[in-house]
């Protein structure tokens, strides 16, 4: 997962089809601006939202004043931000210093805090890596990250991660002016619902590997997919991480009095918890199925050596008996009467071949050969 600051070369939507350009930046503190503020190189976009319409645009270090007196939000987006570009944010909207390092260094599971009047919510975003063939070592599913402030006056988001987690969120949401009219709590749901639906079209192309192994497994073909199995469940695990923890944060926002989320807004939350947890059941499930596979194909592998040992095992004894007559009659004794005899060597040739018969036949019925 990139950490990397971005600088776009002009200001975009919170959401672009593509991420921003990464360009490298010299180590140190960035670069800061005659006015003291360091250059809003992780700043997507930044808008003010008054009765759910997008106001002209303004800078972010004028927008949450611009909102307080319009009455309405701020709505700020930014995209792997660094300490310092952070730490200004952190200032101007009176951000808790936990949260701020939280949003600096990502890596942190699904939760949701509570700071005074504030909430600060992380939420893990999945999506699927496409591929021409499972093998043992793919990389299967790629993981990102999107923590979001939420207060009275703003919503800020802070993605993180290569694939573009809130593609178009922002454009779809102006056209839902009555959602926008909700709140800043309205922006926490919209990002929620599309990390959870993103989640439902993960789940639904790793059903397609797992289908696709499971028919391997069980076919009459000799196949070895341990090695699939077990890389198919370390990534299918990432996803159960991301899914399973954001239950609880969900639940909260449905059920429990928050200042800063409307009555109204509850039945949202309740709706993105529902599919949030159908998602769960169907990870834990493909898990479990995983699991069964894994299983099936160990047992599969040991009935085939066991197989294998037997067909051995019995053509070893047809083997022996030749070897063993051979080995009597090299042993040169001087008195072997049927040595003398015409029929000696014939004899023992008829010996062999009907030892080897019975032998082969007794293996064959038993199902050794």
């Amino acid at each position: 997962m990139s950490t990397g600051d971005t600088r776009p070369a002009a200001p975009l939507p919170l959401a672009p089809g593509e991420p921003p350009t990464l360009r490298p930046r010299p180590a140190g503190r960035p670069p800061r601006t005659p006015a003291g503020r360091p250059e809003a190189g992780a700043v997507i976009d930044c808008a003010v939202y008054v009765d759910g319409r997008r106001q002209e645009a303004v800078r972010p270090e004028d927008a949450l004043g611009v909102a307080e007196e319009r009455g309405g939000y701020v709505w700020l987006g930014l995209y792997a931000p660094t300490e310092a570009q952070v730490g200004v944010i952190a200032e101007e909207y009176d951000l808790h210093p936990l949260a701020v390092e939280d949003a600096v260094y990502a890596h942190q599971r699904p939760k949701l805090e509570r700071y005074d009047d504030a909430l600060f919510m992380v939420l893990k975003t999945a999506t699927y890596v496409e591929h021409e063939e499972l093998t043992a070592t793919s990389e299967v599913i790629d993981t990102g990250e999107v923590m979001v402030f939420l207060g009275p006056r703003y919503v800020i988001t802070v993605r993180h991660g290569e694939h573009s987690g809130l593609s178009g969120l922002r454009q779809r949401l102006e056209e839902q002016r009555e959602l926008l009219c909700l709140g800043p709590s309205a922006v926490l749901y919209a990002v929620a619902d599309l990390v959870v639906d993103s989640f439902v079209e993960v789940a639904r192309a790793v059903e397609e590997d797992v289908e696709e192994l499971e028919a391997s497994v069980f076919s009459p073909q000799r196949t070895d997919d341990v090695g699939r199995l077990y890389q198919l469940k370390r990534e299918l695990l990432s996803l159960r991480r991301a899914v399973s923890p954001l239950e609880v944060p969900l639940q909260q926002l449905a059920e429990r009095p928050v200042d800063v989320v409307p009555e109204a807004m509850r039945s949202y939350f309740r709706d993105v918890l529902d599919h949030a947890i159908r998602v769960r059941d169907q990870v834990a499930g493909m898990d479990e199925l995983l699991t069964s596979i894994l299983q099936a194909s160990l047992a599969r592998t040991q009935m085939a050596d066991n197989e294998d040992m037997r067909k051995i095992s019995a053509y070893a004894g047809i083997i022996a008996v030749p070897t063993a007559i051979a080995g009597i009659y090299g042993m040169n004794f001087q008195y072997m009467p049927e040595l003398d005899e015409k029929w000696g060597y014939p004899a023992v040739l008829l010996v062999i071949v009907t030892a080897i018969v019975l032998l082969y036949r007794g293996f064959k019925r038993n199902g050794w050969l």
